[in-house]
């Protein structure tokens, strides 16, 4: 949650004041209780969704593979983003100005500039996973490993974390913050705004769009090859073979719907921040912007369940407690 920051306006500090002053409530008892109904529901919904992708896979061992390890740590960055950073943009929302002081503006700025990093890296990592799994599978499946995928994962944390370190060090007592004290906004020097839109933004936006255009070419050509194991005299490995195609072309599918759905979340959010030198941008703007980002934590664990029958089952599974049996993590899931 770093660009779209820093490049709101370019007026002086008293027109900052005037222009983030914090208006009065004009809705009714009744709309703002439903809005904070409605905002709770959205919170408990991104939590509880994350969470059960996040015991479904740590607790069933057959789902202990090295693309499930990504979506773990994916899912475990939405969870963060649920109970972190989404109460606190739902609440500036609806009270229209930040009502908990600069101590926590600092706290909700790093946390949401790590986690969103984080997202955008992990959605560029499953498209790695994805391309790597289809383009030469049998390499895929000897070289990645879950130890292997577990250090990427551990690696992507880490940088991320410095690197966010790292952008509020080098500008300064974490930014320049807004003499206003209702807004929670800061703004980064030229330098670290090419920087942060390189890094955040344009590469792994190339590796994700370059690499999927790349699977489903590939996906495309399996779907030719499976047509063609219907004229061999083989049934069984023809079944063996189609079956395991069929199996990776799925996934395929499902991440790509995945990273779809996180690009349009994340592009208006990017657009902001490149207008920002542009063009006056309301706060109001900006607040929408980071709430269409964050509502993509919502929908992951949804896309998951619509696409997924191994995550209906375990969902089923969590919820009548039977993930207590001392055997439940070998349940095996049709894949």
């Amino acid at each position: 949650m770093n660009t779209v920051f820093m490049n709101l306006m370019e007026f002086n500090q008293s027109d900052r004041c005037e222009h983030f002053s914090c208006p009065e409530r004009s809705v009714s008892p009744a709309v703002y209780i439903l809005l904070y109904v409605c905002s709770a529901a959205v919170v408990l919904l991104t939590v509880c969704g994350n969470l059960l992708v996040i015991i479904s896979v740590l607790h069933f061992k057959q789902l202990h593979t090295p693309t499930n390890m990504l979506v773990l740590s994916l899912a475990v960055s939405d969870f963060l983003v649920g109970a972190l950073v989404m109460p606190s943009i739902l609440i500036w929302t609806i009270e229209s100005c930040w009502i908990f002081g600069r101590g926590f503006c600092v706290y909700f700025l790093w946390i949401g500039g790590v986690l969103t990093c984080l997202s955008i890296y992990n959605i560029a990592l499953i498209a790695v996973d994805r391309y790597l799994a289809l383009a030469n599978p049998f390499l895929y499946m000897n070289t990645v490993t879950k130890r292997t995928m577990c250090i990427v994962v551990y690696s992507n944390w880490c940088i991320s974390l410095v690197y966010n370190a790292a952008l509020c060090y080098f500008n300064g007592s974490f930014m320049n913050f807004l003499s206003c004290p209702e807004e929670c906004i800061y703004f980064l020097n030229e330098v670290w705004t090419v920087i942060d839109l390189v890094y955040s933004f344009i590469f792994p936006l190339s590796v994700i769009i370059i690499l999927y255009t790349r699977v489903f070419v590939i996906a495309k050509k399996h779907a030719t090859a499976i047509r063609d194991l219907n004229n061999h005299t083989r049934p069984k490995t023809q079944k063996i073979t189609s079956h395991s195609m069929k199996s990776e072309r799925k996934a395929a599918k499902v991440l790509g719907i995945l990273v779809s759905v996180f690009l349009v979340c994340l592009l208006p959010y990017f657009i902001c921040s490149l207008l920002g030198n542009v063009f006056e941008m309301q706060a109001d703007t900006v607040k929408k912007v980071l709430l269409i980002l964050c509502l993509n934590s919502t929908i992951n664990p949804v896309i998951y369940a619509l696409f997924y029958p191994w995550f209906r089952r375990c969902i089923k599974l969590i919820i009548t407690l039977q993930i207590f049996r001392t055997d439940s993590a070998l349940i095996k899931f049709l894949s």
